[in-house]
């Protein structure tokens, strides 16, 4: 997705949700996890009614079991159709192309076609950046009545039942969300009049064919009401997992610096429920070293690798620092304690290890519940979680702009991820699309729109919001600086067979520096290929690095530059971040709403008296003009055209040589035109002017 223009600045406070009622919470989980009948470990039902289904939005049970033939979870979107991959040749064509608004699968009898499915199946998310009136229309099961017509803004503005939940139906930081379950047996067709909108996903799981599930309508019984309210209670009041008849094991200890550790360990069979983790005093979002230092890893069943490895803050869904939130499978509670509620199961033991390899000891105390587990453990797989970044990048170079998140082998179900963004110099970092190839794709069953409409947000905007499935938790500002941001799939969890790979695209590169570290969440069946090792701690902390401005020696830079007079327009100082380190102290004078004709005078300073070469280094963009500079009323060259398809400096640019007095002299800019492909805006940018003595 592009960033919308004049949406960098301001920042709103994050509204935290109420604190949770433990008890209610552990009440409904309770109820929640008896009254699923769906799946369980020793029975495999072939109906689903639409309270089971409501089930998957709260059942982390249900994603530790191994995935069944035929099921398969997927996402129609708007990506740009100029995407493709060439069976005939194995490219990838235009593998980075980002006009993602509007892409369709086809135009019908006027309208558009943008979704169409075989069933059974669900809807689980439905989400748009700039849902408007045009309706949309769910056909289901060949039924030539919509089950679901309504104004595209209406499925997220709360008003139109059973869109009604605020915790399933929501707009958090511009981006518009449903994750009510819409079944259907058969078929699933959806079709848009002309005004629906910009950006679209619409999100879903085709269950295995035997299987009967209820054909969606609006008009839901009692029951089902009930168990959308449920639900939704529970997604609002986001924390630590209550449960009856868990065993819990608490502990605390002084965690020795440099490679200090404490391994509780649990007999099978069982499963742990919930984890905790508290540290004394409790720590902030500063103390991000501290958190890369200190790991977690766990062992299934006597591996020699774990399974489970990260920084402590990343496992838990959040970093670089202690940054408080609530979601369903983890996160950092106002009293200092990070939880996670994944369903993690094992046959014979499990070992919990916590590492400090920082140099200061830590005051740790931890909690960790778990349940025993009764029949056929090959039902389950094994819960994974790692951090890394840069790893298995793709060798293909029609691939390059595709940044891995998870590449595995065996069967399982990937279930989120956190990705942690380095981005000091700014600018925006999220229009890379998420892809996941399932089972072989050459082409991805799900390929989306923009980083930020991947984690339920729109429009790059910088607010922080939770959420029980997506959560910003840190933006330093304007995307600048450390970025936090994460997405659950709980009912929309992917399953694969054989093999999976989730990349998301990078579009800013390394050297920028834009640096990117994801931990991902799956389960995988034991046997599966796990490639991601341990990392030093010295590579998780060594790479968030404050850049250095550049500053060239002997110039006078724009920004600094006093203004003697202008005919209009509107000069300021821009920072040039966004852009790279190719300017001069990273900013520049931009001279913004000026027209031709228009002329800024700038006081140009002259040390002493000599003969001067004028140097001077500009800047180009699609928006800029074609501009005449003049020295003391003397034209200085030939009109400088600065149209460029991107954001980048003109190198200098040789004004000529000239016998200058000491004191200030009058630098002109008169804007003159545009290129006739350049948008006319008429913008200038003055990155800095060099004076060269000569003899």
């Amino acid at each position: 997705m592009s960033a919308e223009p004049g949406n960098l600045t301001g920042r709103k406070s994050p509204s935290l949700r109420r604190h949770i009622n433990l008890l209610f919470h552990g009440v409904f989980t309770a109820w929640l996890v008896t009254a699923t009948t769906s799946f369980t470990a020793e029975t495999t039902h072939t109906t689903l009614s639409y309270v089971d289904l409501v089930h998957r939005l709260t059942d982390l049970k249900h994603l530790a079991l191994m995935p069944e033939p035929g099921e398969k979870t997927a996402q129609f979107s708007s990506y740009d159709r100029a995407s493709r991959y060439d069976e005939n040749t194995g490219k990838y064509i235009r593998w980075d192309a980002n006009g993602d608004n509007d892409g369709i699968i086809r135009q019908e009898d006027g309208q558009s076609v943008l979704a169409e499915m075989n069933g059974p199946g669900c809807l689980w998310r439905i989400w748009s950046a700039a849902p408007k009136q045009g309706h949309v229309r769910i056909y289901l099961d060949g039924n030539t009545n919509p089950a679901v017509d309504l104004p595209f803004a209406d499925y997220f503005s709360g008003r139109e039942a059973p869109f009604t939940r605020p915790a399933m139906v929501n707009i958090v930081s511009r981006g518009c969300n449903n994750y009510t379950p819409i079944p259907f047996q058969k078929s699933c067709k959806i079709i848009a009049d002309a005004d629906w909108g910009a950006y679209y996903h619409f999100g879903y799981t085709i269950f295995p064919k035997d299987m009967q599930v209820p054909t969606f309508k609006r008009e839901l019984s009692p029951a089902e009401n009930a168990a959308l309210d449920a639900a939704d209670q529970i997604l609002s009041q986001c924390g630590p997992v209550e449960l009856p008849g868990r065993v819990s094991r608490p502990g605390e200890c002084m965690l020795r610096g440099n490679g200090g550790f404490i391994s509780p360990q649990l007999d099978g069979p069982g499963a742990i429920r919930c984890i905790r983790v508290r540290f004394d005093p409790p720590l902030t979002p500063a103390d991000a070293d501290i958190l890369r230092a200190i790991s977690i890893q766990i062992r299934w069943d006597g591996e020699s690798s774990p399974s489970v490895w990260a920084p402590l803050g990343d496992f838990f869904g959040t970093a670089p620092g202690a940054n408080v939130y609530r979601s369903l499978p983890c996160g950092y509670t106002e009293d200092g304690w990070f939880y996670a509620n994944w369903y993690m199961p094992f046959a014979k033991n499990a070992e919990i290890k916590f590492v400090n390899d920082g140099q200061i000891d830590r005051k740790l105390k931890f909690d960790i519940s778990s349940e025993p587990i009764h029949g056929d453990l090959s039902h389950y797989a094994r819960f994974h979680a790692k951090w890394h970044r840069d790893v298995l990048l793709p060798a293909d170079p029609d691939r390059k702009i595709d940044w891995p998140l998870l590449k595995t082998t065996g069967a399982g179900r990937f279930v989120g991820v956190m990705l942690h963004v380095w981005n000091p110099r700014g600018g925006w970092w999220g229009e890379g699309d998420e892809k996941f190839f399932v089972d072989g794709e050459k082409f991805p069953s799900t390929f989306g729109t923009g980083s930020e409409d991947y984690f339920g947000y729109a429009w790059c905007c910088p607010s922080l919001f939770q959420n029980a499935f997506h959560n910003q938790t840190r933006n330093d500002g304007n995307s600048q600086g450390h970025i936090s941001v994460n997405r659950w799939h709980i009912s929309d969890q992917v399953p694969f067979q054989e093999q999976f790979e989730g990349d998301l695209e990078k579009y800013f590169s390394n050297d920028r520096p834009t640096r990117y570290a994801a931990t991902v969440f799956w389960y995988l069946a034991p046997g599966g290929t796990d490639p991601y090792l341990p990392v030093p701690v010295a590579k998780c902390t060594n790479y968030y690095v404050l850049p250095v401005a550049r500053m060239i020696p002997g110039v006078t830079e724009g920004e600094q530059m006093k203004i003697i007079s202008q005919t209009g327009g509107n000069p300021q100082i821009q920072v040039m971040t966004p852009w790279g380190s190719q300017w001069s102290d990273d900013a520049q004078l931009w001279w913004t709403e000026a027209k031709p004709g228009d002329k800024l005078v700038l006081a140009l300073p002259v040390a002493s008296v000599g003969r001067y070469q004028l140097l001077a280094q500009l800047t180009r963009a699609v928006d800029y003009g074609i501009v005449q500079l003049s020295l003391d009323g003397k034209i200085l060259g030939q009109p400088v055209d600065l149209f460029h398809a991107g954001v980048i400096p003109t190198g200098e640019i040789d004004l000529g040589t000239r016998e200058l007095t000491a004191g200030d002299h009058r630098l002109t800019i008169e804007i003159t035109g545009a290129n006739p492909l350049a948008v006319k805006s008429f913008m200038f940018g003055l990155d800095f002017v060099k004076l060269v003595e000569t003899k």
